[in-house]
């Protein structure tokens, strides 16, 4: 059973606009079906001069434009404070430690999905409404959350954590559509955005440099702190962790040369590593407590299992036997068989049915049966 026919159109419902084409054909949709809507802007983070990511003068500008054509109230909601505490603060703590981060899981978690329906509550709205690509069912006494039925568009790898409340509240009008459907339906209604590229970029690295990024960051602190947590430091000594230099080594061990820094790696990298050797080499661990980098052959790389932490399930609290389901690793990874046991109240166990490559602590870890979204952790 669809949202749609379990909700009454005389609900307010408060839709969180970005300037692209997606949230704007959500807007359009749920206006048309009889909703009372309101249009607004999350302001994350200042992009300042960029010309692409989100958050820019040019994304403001659609968004109002949208909300001007459809009649709509149109509010921009600052919640950069949150978005620092919440997502950069988490990223750059990620990277240090060794792990690497999914910065749009953590701003759906604990911005989109938490503080937006808050402020919605705030102003006696009922629901919250977005564009992500993914479907909300009710069956029973649960919410279930589902794959979008263009796998080419499917996000529901980025909402795997959202709880049994925020789906309650939450509208995805653009679940059940085609992305060509979606342009053709902003064409149509003669949406300013209607071939408005995606933005495939981090809001807040949008050149890929997570970690000049980093660096930027921490320099950016506090003259007391600066990240490394040493104090009092200057920006011109300040080693924050993850920045020094170190060795990389083999896997058996041997020194192959010196790396730039922990914040410079993930798991699987190839390029970058100023290495010579007779074989391709690729990042296989990252060393926190030796401030090493491991590289090996390809072969290396390959591991059945993987335990997650911070788990969330959606059609059940806990689960008490064996499930086989389908697991993805990062948002472009294939779902693969594999057999999930909960360990503890907060870990799960993945056994895959074939070895998977690059398996990457900080990263998302998302378990379906079917086109349903199990739930998923970190992979730790």
């Amino acid at each position: 059973m669809s949202m749609n026919s379990i909700i009454g159109n005389n609900e307010r419902v408060l839709i969180a606009m970005s300037g692209g084409v997606d949230s704007s054909v959500a807007a359009f949709l749920l206006q048309r079906d009889g909703y009372d809507c309101t249009a607004a802007m999350m302001k994350l983070y200042d992009a300042g001069e960029a010309v692409k990511g989100c958050c820019t003068l040019e994304d403001a500008e659609d968004a109002r434009a949208v909300a001007q054509r459809l009649d709509m109230p149109f509010y921009v909601f600052n919640f950069m404070q949150e978005f620092e505490a919440e997502v950069l603060t988490r990223f750059v703590a990620a990277y240090q430690r060794g792990t690497t981060p999914n910065p749009c899981i953590d701003c759906n978690r604990f911005v989109k999905f938490e503080k937006f329906l808050h402020r919605a509550r705030e102003i006696e709205h009922d629901y919250i409404a977005t564009g992500h690509y993914a479907r909300i069912e009710k069956c029973g006494d649960r919410y279930l959350l589902k794959k979008g039925v263009d796998e080419s568009k499917d996000q529901s790898y980025v909402l795997y954590a959202m709880t049994q409340p925020q789906l309650a509240r939450t509208l995805l009008p653009l679940g059940g559509l085609a992305k060509s459907t979606v342009r053709e339906i902003a064409q149509q209604a003669g949406l300013i955005n209607a071939k408005k590229r995606d933005s495939q970029d981090i809001c807040f690295a949008p050149d890929g440099d997570y970690a000049g990024f980093i660096t930027r960051y921490n320099t950016s602190l506090d003259s007391e702190t600066h990240g490394c947590g040493n104090a009092p430091c200057t920006a011109e000594t300040c080693q924050p962790p993850g920045t020094p230099p170190g060795a990389f080594l083999s896997t058996d061990g041997r020194v192959l040369g010196q790396h730039r820094g922990l914040i410079h790696y993930t798991i699987g990298q190839r390029k970058g590593l100023g290495i010579s050797a007779p074989q391709p080499l690729f990042v296989c661990a990252l060393d926190v407590a030796n401030n090493a980098v491991i590289l090996g052959e390809s072969g290396a790389l390959f591991s059945h299992t993987l335990i997650a932490t911070d788990i969330n399930l959606i059609p059940f609290d806990t689960l008490h036997n064996d499930l086989r389901v389908t697991a993805k690793i990062r948002y472009s990874h294939p779902p693969q068989p594999a057999i999930l046991r909960q360990t503890g109240a907060d870990q799960l166990h993945i056994t895959f049915d074939q070895p998977q490559r690059a398996i990457t602590p900080g990263q998302a870890v998302v378990l379906y049966d079917g086109d349903t979204v199990i739930g998923g952790g970190t992979i730790s």
